[in-house]
């Protein structure tokens, strides 16, 4: 079995601790083989400073699998971490940059199946020079470099009860209304079709497609957008054979006997979607990346510097994020 990667994050966040966390849960949780591109040092000062008896096996990803049971295995990278739990240093940048290039290019070369990602900040990294908006569009700007094709990632918060997606996402909410596109709505509902089905192996997947004001509008009473945005782009997705329905008002869609009736919720924005899908799993949920050509999971939380070298962080969502890597990885048929 080619074994997952995990890209190391922020040094000085949760991500060493989790990752340790999640390796010792392995057999009790059934966690999948995976290796960790980072500094080993690092995780050896982690696992000393929190007493964790974990024992870190530097080895090529072509040995992870073979080694996962009796330690924790590591890709080394070429850059030193500086050890601050919680007292983010610039001086980690080229590191954590590295680690994300050195792991993607694991995935799009076979010897990972799938990309799971530990949390970073954006401010350590703006500070350093790095000229991207966030984690997810510098993945995008990898995956375009080695495929040669265009990427459009598309954020999913996946749950055990809900799947939902926000067509915008990191922006005021007063820009919504101004920012939001017919052809921007059957862009990401195209990709969650596609990734359903291909990825997540539900045939004929069911959008259910949320209005942007109270009500969708209540014919126009709340709002126009509904009507003159959102209608639109589901005609033409229903036209092109995939199964999207709404607008719905947002407030009766997340009840169970609601999410009985869809595969993924798309959310006109960012809290539209992520309060339900946190509410419902706050420690469950994962955040999946469509629209790649290879598969990448996170943890749903942030790099908790607040809390970082204290012992106390959970692992569960990024047990959870493993996991699901796997099963979208065996899904879509990656390499044995």
């Amino acid at each position: 079995m080619i074994p997952l990667v995990l890209s190391s994050g922020d040094p000085s966040g949760i991500g060493p601790e989790i990752i340790l966390k999640a390796w010792l849960s392995r057999h009790e949780a059934f966690i999948p083989p995976f290796y960790v591109r980072t500094d080993p040092q690092l995780l050896k000062a982690r696992a000393a400073r929190l007493g964790l008896e974990v024992p870190i096996d530097r080895c090529e990803p072509h040995e992870a699998t073979a080694r996962f049971a009796s330690a924790l295995p590591v890709a080394p990278i070429d850059a030193a971490f500086v050890d601050t739990p919680g007292q983010p240093d610039t001086a980690n940048a080229p590191g954590i940059i590295e680690a994300i290039d050195r792991a993607v290019d694991d995935v799009m070369h076979d010897r990972a199946a799938a990309l799971v990602t530990a949390p970073i900040a954006k401010k350590p990294l703006y500070d350093a020079g790095f000229g991207f908006p966030g984690h997810t569009e510098y993945l995008a700007h990898l995956a375009q470099q080695h495929s040669g094709e265009p990427a459009r990632p598309v954020m999913m918060l996946a749950g055990p009860d809900l799947r939902a997606v926000p067509v915008t996402i990191h922006i005021p909410l007063a820009h919504v209304p101004a920012v939001l596109t017919t052809d921007d709505i059957l862009a990401v509902c195209r990709i969650v079709a596609h990734d359903l089905e291909q990825r997540f192996g539900i045939a004929g997947p069911r959008l259910a497609v949320a209005g942007l004001n109270p009500h969708a509008g209540e014919d126009g009473a709340m709002g126009s957008e509904d009507a003159q945005i959102i209608a639109p782009a589901i005609e033409t997705l229903r036209a092109e054979g995939i199964d999207a329905f709404g607008p719905l008002p947002a407030d009766t869609m997340f009840h169970a006997r609601a999410r009985a009736t869809y595969d993924a919720a798309i959310c006109m924005y960012h809290d539209q979607a992520l309060i339900p899908a946190k509410a419902l799993a706050f420690d469950e949920t994962v955040n999946v990346t469509l629209g790649l050509p290879f598969i990448r999971t996170s943890p749903d939380h942030g790099t908790a510097f607040g809390i970082a070298g204290q012992g106390v962080a959970r692992a569960d969502s990024l047990v959870a994020a493993i996991g699901l890597a796997r099963k979208l990885a065996d899904n879509a048929g990656s390499p044995a």
